[in-house]
């Protein structure tokens, strides 16, 4: 429950930048820089409100645990895979959609205003997918359904018609706030113990992201290379089947076999 609620803390903040920086540009006269350094005050914000739990947080713990065996076992490198390939399409979405909506005809604001409330429904799947997954044996079922859901939401936006685009973006932002929540579920629920779950979390989300960044590189290269957006759908497809694969490893009712061990 509490990834959820984290889940739905990242996505009301993306909604929220992805809905109001077209706005925001219009009003500091048509200039993109300040409207993007706006964001940069949150960020700010949190780093003060944050840093003094750190320090107290790393006082309190006076107990030091090592892991051992992690990066050498297959299911926590699943985990980390599924992790990367799945927000590799939530950053294409998040760098890409408006432009790739803007070529279909949208305005500006129009696109703003559908990433943004694409990424607000995300708040729904993202507190209910992990509860709803733990309720089986294991969590394949619900990762293949997110991600039918969130590819069937990127082809839409890309090749349906532009009567319809409301219609997919929603769809795919109730696939995607499922493919992320469950995604930092399975750090906890393929974990052991917590000094476990902290390590494959470390590692998941740093090589995670690490090849997630790759995704909307390949799209502008693509877009470069075909001045278009028809061949991009090969990738979503290809990023998507790749991490239902590595889902369907990760989802399986296992533990990582590495151990913690106090120092």
């Amino acid at each position: 429950m509490l990834m959820g609620a984290y889940t739905m803390a990242l996505c009301l903040g993306a909604a929220l930048a992805a809905g109001a920086t077209a706005p925001l540009e219009h009003m500091f006269n048509d200039l993109w820089q300040p409207a993007l350094a706006f964001w940069a005050i949150p960020a700010i914000l949190a780093a003060i409100v944050w840093l003094p739990q750190a320090r107290a947080n790393h006082h309190a713990n006076s107990q030091k645990w090592y892991v051992v065996g992690l990066w050498q076992d297959r299911l926590a490198w699943q985990v980390t895979l599924y992790m990367g390939l799945q927000s590799s399409l939530a950053y294409i979405v998040f760098g890409w959609l408006p432009s790739i909506l803007i070529d279909r005809g949208l305005s500006a604001v129009e696109a703003g205003l559908m990433l943004s409330v694409s990424v607000l429904l995300q708040l729904l799947t993202a507190l209910i997918t992990p509860w709803l997954a733990t309720r089986g044996k294991d969590q394949r079922l619900a990762i293949i359904l997110v991600l039918s859901m969130t590819l069937t939401g990127l082809l839409g936006c890309l090749y349906g018609s532009l009567g319809s685009l409301w219609l997919w973006a929603c769809i795919l932002g109730l696939g995607q706030g499922g493919t992320f929540s469950i995604a930092l579920a399975l750090i906890v629920l393929r974990s052991p113990d917590a000094h476990i779950a902290a390590r494959l979390s470390g590692m998941s989300q740093g090589v995670g992201y690490t090849l997630a960044a790759m995704g909307p590189l390949l799209v502008g290269v693509i877009h470069d290379m075909t001045h278009g957006w028809n061949s991009v759908g090969i990738l979503f497809i290809g990023i998507a089947l790749s991490a239902a694969l590595f889902g369907l490893l990760a989802g399986r009712n296992l533990h990582v076999q590495a151990k913690s061990l106090p120092l």
